[in-house]
């Protein structure tokens, strides 16, 4: 399992590759989706911590705080995390073999080519995991918890919108 910020990287660095940039809402959905259809694929989870329901769907908090002071804008920085060896920041990588690079990666260049709105839709489809959480027995409830569990039940049985190659 990987820490979301190496994730985040990872899409980070594909957007600076073809060109275009990526704010704190597009990049949240898309590390969501990246996670759920890793889910899907391999039957286990891509990154280690939960993802909470908010307003505007599907966060991992703490790459969110790492990337609020940019607002709506685009990153034009990157996710750090401590190496415990030398004790340093250091941006934060992430090391996958070819079959996860390839999912990811066209995972990756189909959301991304996406609006933010368009993301936003489709992390709150009705059925979906964000919208169970989200309305919980009819109410609000933001900061919930999303399983691995409702988000492998929901994207099984949905068709993938990449392709892969």
């Amino acid at each position: 399992m990987k820490d979301g910020r190496e994730v985040a990287n990872y899409v980070l660095d594909y957007a600076e590759s073809k060109g275009f940039g990526v704010t704190n809402l597009s990049l949240q959905k898309i590390v969501y989706f990246c996670h759920a259809w890793y889910l899907v694929s391999t039957g286990g989870p891509l990154v280690k911590h939960s993802f909470e329901a908010w307003e505007y769907g599907p966060v991992l908090p703490y790459l969110y705080r790492d990337f609020k002071s940019f607002g709506d804008k685009i990153i034009t920085t990157k996710a750090k995390k401590l190496d415990v060896m030398t004790g340093r920041y250091v941006k934060a990588e992430m090391k996958i073999d070819e079959d996860e690079e390839r999912l990811l990666m066209n995972v990756v260049a189909f959301y991304s080519s996406l609006s933010p709105s368009q993301l936003v839709a489709l992390s709150h489809h009705s059925e979906g995991p964000w919208s169970k959480v989200w309305n919980f027995r009819n109410r609000i409830n933001p900061g919930m918890k999303i399983s691995n569990e409702e988000i492998m039940n929901f994207y099984s049985s949905q068709k993938r919108c990449y392709t892969v190659q």
